[in-house]
């Protein structure tokens, strides 16, 4: 949608972006974890935009409405990590998440990367549908690489060849 902007994110976006992940994790799904549990949420400059990675936001009437980071795990790998999106701009219709992964897969091929994978809980079937869709396949936990950045809250990976 043309009213929604997609950009890299900035430090004084810091705020917002935990606005948005937070309550979609904990009242929406019910995951139990806190911003202390997620250290990569308050250095997202160091742990995002370094290498290879990078981190956006979507924006909409001047408010954070989605986030995606991208982590550079070495050896032209990186991790999909914090794709959020929050509910009222939610949907095809509104298509803020794949305008998201479509900012996500252009600067991975920019940038020479060869594979994306990706962690998420059980209970984003929503989330597994639109990753399959967008080209992602199911892989087994030791298929990851070895410097893939697990969370306790993974249980379901996927693997994305950039081409």
């Amino acid at each position: 949608m043309a009213d929604v902007e997609i950009r890299t994110f900035t430090v004084d976006d810091a705020d917002a972006v935990l606005s948005v992940i937070l309550p979609i994790q904990r009242e929406e799904f019910g995951i139990d974890i806190t911003v202390d549990a997620q250290p990569d949420l308050r250095v997202i400059p160091d742990f995002y935009q370094s290498g290879k990675g990078q981190f956006w936001v979507a924006v909409k009437d001047g408010a954070i409405v989605g986030t995606v980071g991208l982590k550079d795990i070495g050896n032209n790998h990186a991790a999909l990590r914090k794709m959020f999106v929050s509910a009222e701009v939610r949907g095809r219709e509104h298509g803020v998440a794949a305008r998201l992964l479509d900012r996500l897969f252009a600067h991975a091929r920019d940038v020479g990367l060869t594979d994306i994978f990706l962690g998420t809980t059980d209970k984003f079937v929503a989330a597994h549908r639109f990753y399959e869709k967008n080209g992602f396949t199911e892989i087994a936990k030791s298929a990851l690489p070895r410097s893939f950045p697990l969370m306790a809250v993974d249980s379901k990976f996927y693997r994305y060849k950039v081409g």
